[in-house]
This record gives C-alpha cells, sequence and structure tokens, in this order.
C-alpha cells in the first residue's frame, strides 16, 4: 500500500514550500493530501513568494494559486503516515487555530513523522511538541521555539536541516533537498540509482515552478544537479515568471522568484551529464535562437541520453530540428512549433498528461510535474521504494 501524506496548507504559504514537497512526493510514488482549515478539496489558497533580497528581511510578493485536494474537515490521523507543515505567513493565523494545533498534537502523539520548514514551526510550538527537541527554523522563529522548549539549532545557511526523533524541520526552501529526503527516509523509503548528473536548461523569465520543482526533486532523490543559462556563470541568478489560469483567455504573469544558477555556461562539457531538462515559461522564446543552446540539445538528443521538456520548453526542441517522428505534448499554444517541426502532437488532456517517447519526455505545464518527474525517473533507472 502506497504511503499517504498531509500538508496543512493557508492562505499565503510560501509558493515553493507548498508545491516542491507536494509534487515531488507524488513523483516518488506517495499519495498526498493538501487541506487548509474553512477549505474544501478544489479551493485555493494564494500563495506567497519570499526571498532575501538587499533589505533587512525578506520580501514578498504574490506567488500561485495552489488547489487543495482534499477537505480539511474530512482529515482521519490515522490514515495518513506523516505530515508536512510548509512556512510562509500562513502558519502565523493557523498557530491560533484550536483545531490546527490539535490535528499537529494528534501526529505527534501518533509518533507520526512531522516535516516542518521555515515559519511552519510557530505551529509546532504552538502544539507544544518541541519541548527538548532541537529544532531550526527561519531565524525570525528562533524565540518562540525557545520559548517552548526547543533547543535550537543555529541555520549556518538557510539550507539546514535537523532530525530528532519523530521530528524533521528546516530552515527555508532552501533545504528542500534534505529536508525531503530525511522525510523519505522517515517514511521508510528506499532510493537507488540516484547517481546521476542532471543539466538545466534556464534562461531569464523561466516558469518558476518549472525550474524549481524538479530541480529540487531530483537533488533530493541525491541526484548532481547543475542549472546553466547562456551568457551567465555560476552563482548569478534567473528571474523566473509564475503562470497561472486567473479568469482570463490565456494564462497570467506575476514574478517569481530568483533562480540562482550552480554552473557556467560557457565552457560547459554536456557529454558529462546524464539528462538534460528544459523548464517551460518565456525563456524558451529566446533560447531557441542561440545556436549554443541548439548545439547542446542536439548533443542529448543524438546521444540517446534522456531529455525531457515541459510547456513552451518544446520550441527548443523544434528549433533544434530534434522532433521530427517523434510524439510529444507541449503546452497547447506551442502545438504549432510541434506540428511544424515534423512530430506527431499528443493532446494533454487533461493538462498534466506526460508522454515518454524513446529517450524524450514532454509535459504540458507544471500540473503534470509528478508525472513528468517519475517518468524522467524511469528513464535514468532511478527508484524510491516504501
Amino acid at each position: 500500500m502506497a504511503k499517504r501524506v498531509l500538508i496543512l496548507c493557508g492562505d499565503y504559504v510560501e509558493d515553493y514550500e507548498v508545491m516542491v514537497p507536494f509534487q515531488a512526493l507524488q513523483a516518488y510514488g506517495v499519495v498526498v493530501d493538501a487541506v487548509c482549515p474553512g477549505k474544501k478539496a478544489g479551493e485555493v489558497c494564494r500563495t506567497a513568494v519570499h526571498q532575501l533580497s538587499r533589505h533587512q528581511t525578506y520580501s514578498e510578493s504574490r506567488g500561485h494559486n495552489f488547489t487543495l485536494n482534499a477537505t480539511f474537515d474530512e482529515i482521519e490521523v490515522s490514515k495518513y503516515d506523516g505530515l508536512i507543515i510548509p512556512g510562509g505567513r500562513a502558519p502565523e493565523y493557523l498557530a491560533m487555530d484550536d483545531v490546527v494545533v490539535k490535528l499537529v498534537s494528534k501526529f505527534h502523539d501518533s509518533a507520526k513523522t512531522i516535516a516542518s520548514i521555515c515559519h511552519g514551526q510557530l505551529i509546532l510550538a504552538a502544539a507544544d511538541v518541541v519541548k527538548d527537541r532541537q529544532c531550526t527554523a527561519f531565524p525570525a522563529v528562533k524565540p518562540a521555539l525557545v520559548a517552548a522548549g526547543a533547543h535550537w539549532v543555529e541555520p549556518e545557511t538557510m539550507a539546514k536541516c535537523v532530525s530528532h526523533d519523530n521530528l524533521i524541520t528546516g530552515a527555508t526552501y532552501d533545504s528542500h533537498p534534505e529536508f525531503i529526503r530525511l522525510f523519505v527516509q522517515a517514511l521508510g523509503g528506499s532510493i537507488t540509482g540516484s547517481n546521476k548528473r542532471i543539466l538545466f536548461l534556464c534562461g531569464d523569465y523561466m516558469e518558476d515552478y518549472e525550474v524549481m520543482v524538479p530541480f529540487q526533486a531530483l537533488q533530493a532523490l541525491g541526484c548532481d544537479v547543475d542549472a546553466v543559462c547562456p551568457g551567465k556563470a555560476a552563482g548569478e541568478k534567473c528571474p523566473t515568471a509564475i503562470h497561472d489560469f486567473e479568469g482570463d483567455q490565456t494564462y497570467s504573469e506575476k514574478p517569481g522568484h530568483d533562480f540562482s544558477l550552480t554552473a557556467s555556461f560557457e565552457g560547459l562539457d554536456g557529454s558529462s551529464y546524464d539528462a538534460l531538462v528544459i523548464p517551460g515559461g518565456r525563456a524558451p522564446e529566446y533560447l531557441a535562437l542561440n545556436g549554443e543552446v541548439i548545439s547542446l540539445v542536439r548533443e542529448f538528443m543524438n546521444g540517446r541520453k534522456p531529455v525531457a521538456s515541459i510547456c513552451h520548453g518544446q520550441q527548443i526542441l523544434a528549433a533544434a530540428g530534434v522532433l521530427k517522428g517523434r510524439k510529444c505534448t507541449a503546452y497547447p499554444a506551442v502545438k504549432l512549433n510541434v506540428v511544424l517541426a515534423g512530430a506527431t502532437w499528443l493532446e494533454p488532456d487533461p493538462i498534466d498528461r506526460c508522454f515518454t517517447d524513446g529517450n524524450l519526455v514532454t509535459g504540458a505545464a507544471w500540473p503534470g510535474h509528478p508525472e513528468f518527474v517519475s517518468q524522467l525517473m524511469a528513464l535514468l533507472g532511478i527508484k524510491v521504494t516504501f
């Protein structure tokens, strides 16, 4: 029987901190339910984009709309193997909700694994489950944890994670790879075949989820993952775009997180990587005009290495002339590029459908990440077993 976990959401939960574990765990075969007090399955929680800047604290802007897939009032703790509490601003008010506090206490009393990140630890403090436990969090949460009796562990970097008994705590979404890996292990999971090197082809205004979710999901498995962008070096950043559907005839766009590159495009040795991932967004429009990008994509495709491309990323595949005779999908507006490139179009109905044709994995949009990552894992021989 598949493992089942619960994610506790609220309005203005941090965008990455809810979606990355939600979709990564599904890609690994875990059943994930996301709930919010006072809301039902199918309703949405607004999210917040938090990131550190030159100011004295983090900035905030509007994120994606996160769709809940379960109803809070119908939750039975006995059906779940673990609980995840994302950060953001939601924990400030959820910690004041007696029903939420009781829910967390039930998970704790049942010795089920609880993984909480960033400001989520405010809820742990309110539920009185951190006494004599080693915990970390976003630094501003330290006073509440100390007052609740926790042994504070200073996060030397924002990627810090601490595991103590059934409790896993992380400082921020930078800690997701270790945070998710520890959670999988706590559920009894075993990861094999992850000694792979994977390259992400990035650009300014790529879609926020479409780069970070697969990037951290693969890191959590233990893969060595690099992200590059033409004209930029390791340590530089790409701004991202949040693409969402909000009632208009096409998707809306908002500023997303700034994504940090891990390697330099100049001098890149594509032969040292086992797979290539191409996120969507607006970046592919201009990356498709770059001769070095085209050569890199052809190198992976001609070498029969796994290539996974999502949404508008297929604009690059079309420009590289590697789709002739292949079967693939994409965001529906990219169908013209795909068909003109000689591919057989596979309708993404529903929008989370993904397809594998030989060494090529294609997806239509970020709701398909669980299938997208899972199908890439299959090509790479990576398995998560429980």
